[in-house]
């Protein structure tokens, strides 16, 4: 498949069987995460593979991260049971760099490219995912869960497995409704 395809066929995948993934793809979709472009080379990214009765340090993050917004003990377990939706969850963060030449935004940005590549890699190998993020990927909780520096964020959680089916298709709107072409401009002297 081209690159091209991949693209346009790629789709988030939430419903995925229960089956094992073996390390090698794992291994593969960390490996196409490592490429993602980055400024000054800072390589911001820091990935958590939970697999197994591993996945309960995000649900035990996300527990406490329920209790914390003022849920009761049923919405925290439910929240901590969020997931067994996939046999894997990489959970992938950003580490700024501590260097006054280096935009933070732009430590983001490699993050979310990297997350991109990943979601790439995942499609290409025949396996599914979804990229969960939102409010509780950002909370203070999550950070002293997977001992971020204070600097640090979680960005989001790749639920990952073989698809439970593969038909879904999607559409996007024209690329020529958000673009504009500017091919002249006024120029002016001082």
């Amino acid at each position: 498949m081209s690159i091209s395809e991949t693209i346009r066929n790629r789709r988030s995948i939430g419903k995925v069987k229960p089956d094992p993934i073996s390390r090698t793809h794992i291994e593969q979709i960390l490996e196409a995460g490592i490429w993602a472009p980055n400024h000054r080379l800072t390589e911001p990214w820091k990935f958590f593979v939970l697999e197994g009765d591993g996945r309960y340090k995000l649900g035990d993050a996300l527990a406490n991260v329920a209790r914390a917004e003022g849920a009761d003990e049923d919405k925290a377990a439910s929240a901590r049971s969020k997931v067994e939706r996939a046999p894997v969850i990489i959970a992938v963060a950003v580490e700024p760099v501590d260097n006054s030449k280096v935009i933070e935004l732009e430590e983001y940005g490699a993050v979310f490219a990297a997350i991109q590549n990943m979601l790439l890699e995942i499609h290409e190998l025949g396996l599914g995912a979804v990229w969960r993020s939102g409010e509780p990927c950002y909370h203070v909780e999550m950070n002293k869960a997977f001992g971020l520096s204070e600097k640090g964020k979680m960005l989001g959680f790749i639920y990952l497995g073989v698809p439970e089916r593969t038909d879904q298709t999607s559409k996007r709107t024209p690329f020529a409704e958000k673009t504009e072409w500017i091919t002249t401009y006024p120029t002016t002297s001082n």
